[in-house]
């Protein structure tokens, strides 16, 4: 029989191709008029699935996009693997640049070019892949099911219930997560540590209509102006977020786990010269890995207002209006941070406009044990697939669903990711190496067999 590194290559261009087919659709959640394309690419996911060998695979409706459940069980004695992930992707936008289209995969430098290729469709995929190969070779060590949904991008605000009913239909051993970077190809990692998140919405309205900037100037407050002015003053001059109480709860890492922390491979002129910055910044007294990994942060996601056209229009807007994301480390809880910041803007509005907070979806931090049989199983699969033992992680990203699996089913999750901090998520160009896509599922094969106790 094949090795399964034989078995991939073999497979390699049937198994891109159907990758490309799934990046094509445009299943961005967070816009409306991409309804029928989420919907599509669940069926889609469904479909390969199924093909795949799983025994039973269905859509099953929610309050928003559906949910794609699988299940493959080989002998109930045997532990159980939950896999779960998302087919929704981000908006493209903008889309001028972009140097191919977003829905369009291109291969450029051995990368695959498209939304979603690496966040989080290509990741998924890796996983129908491994149990289609295990399958295949009549070799499926563990009991695995699958949990892929359609709105992890906006907040995943239907998983809460969904879980809670089906908890008996999700019973498992570990959940197996793979939405996470690498240190490098060089360097395998596994993530142990991810941020939470509170999302917010601000508006600021002054006048009842936009007014002539040569009349009124000077005379009326412009509430772009002053939004700029309110968001200036949400850091102090340390780089602390300036919100009373925001810190409260936060959890103090020892002395000892930060210097274990920077003790990643990391190398901050390089990491300057890829972002094409001069310098970093942030909060005072850490490093770049510290306040990426476990301090929080607030930063603005959007902002616009007035006249954004092409060539001039002397206005004086009506309204401005900005999108704040604060990512959030254990202890601290969304709800309560959202309540200190909605409090905290409107108190430093002036009485010359008004001003309107929406919250739009959080989560907790989570923080995963390194000492469980399935982290161990994952540390051995780096290490027979890669012959380097991986280090563990704390990323600045959120999945809020760790923490509710954490709280309603009382399971740990494994992050095993084999994205990179460079693959350009959220941003144009986002794109996926083809050697991470290939490796992912070898990788993923052997934690099957490890965590199943076989070889």
């Amino acid at each position: 029989m094949s090795t399964v590194k034989d078995h991939i290559e073999k497979n390699k261009e049937k198994y891109l191709s159907e990758l490309f087919d799934l990046l094509r659709i445009p299943s961005v959640s967070a816009d409306s008029k991409h309804k029928d394309d989420v919907r599509k690419a669940a069926l889609f996911v469904m479909n390969k699935l199924k093909e795949a060998g799983a025994d039973k695979v269905e859509l099953m409706e929610t309050g928003g996009h559906p949910i794609v459940f699988g299940e493959k069980t080989v002998d109930p004695s045997r532990p159980t693997v939950l896999v779960y992930g998302h087919y929704d992707v981000q908006p493209p936008d903008p889309l001028a640049l972009w140097n191919s289209p977003p829905f369009e995969p291109t291969v450029r430098d051995g990368k695959i070019y498209a939304r979603g290729s690496c966040d989080d469709k290509g990741q998924v995929y890796m996983h129908i892949k491994a149990l289609e190969i295990m399958i295949q070779q009549n070799d499926v060590p563990c009991n695995i099911k699958f949990m892929i949904e359609g709105e992890e991008e906006v907040g995943s605000a239907n998983l809460g219930a969904f879980v809670k009913a089906n908890k008996a239909r999700l019973k498992a051993d570990v959940i197996l997560i793979s939405d996470t970077a690498l240190i490098s190809l060089n360097q395998p990692s596994i993530t142990v540590g991810l941020r939470g998140l509170s999302y917010m919405e601000v508006q600021v309205t002054g006048p009842n209509r936009d007014l002539h900037s040569g009349v009124y100037g000077g005379a009326v407050a412009n509430p772009v102006n002053v939004l700029c002015q309110m968001i200036a003053s949400l850091h102090d001059q340390n780089g602390r977020v300036n919100i009373p109480g925001f810190y409260d709860d936060v959890a103090e890492l020892s002395t000892a786990d930060r210097a274990a922390l920077n003790k990643a491979p990391f190398d901050l002129d390089e990491y300057k010269k890829e972002l094409g910055i001069a310098e970093v910044q942030g909060e005072r007294g850490y490093t770049t890995l510290e306040r990426t990994g476990i301090r929080p942060t607030l930063d603005v996601n959007g902002i616009w207002g007035g006249y954004t056209g092409e060539g001039a229009k002397t206005v004086l807007p009506s309204t401005a209006s900005a999108k704040i994301s604060m990512r959030l480390v254990p202890n601290q809880h969304p709800d309560k941070i959202t309540e200190l910041f909605t409090r905290h803007f409107k108190s430093i509005a002036p009485r010359s406009v008004s001003v309107n907070v929406i919250a739009h979806h959080g989560g907790e931090a989570a923080v995963t044990p390194t000492d469980s049989t399935a982290f161990r199983a994952a540390a051995r699969a780096f290490e027979e697939v890669w012959g380097k033992t991986p280090i563990p992680t704390r990323d600045g990203g959120s999945i809020p669903i760790v923490a509710l699996f954490k709280k309603e089913l009382g399971l740990d999750t494994v992050l095993m990711g084999f994205g990179l901090d460079s693959d350009a998520l959220h941003s144009p160009n986002e794109h996926y190496g083809i050697q991470n896509f290939l490796i992912g599922i070898e990788t993923i094969v052997a934690f099957h067999r490890q965590f199943g106790g076989t070889r």
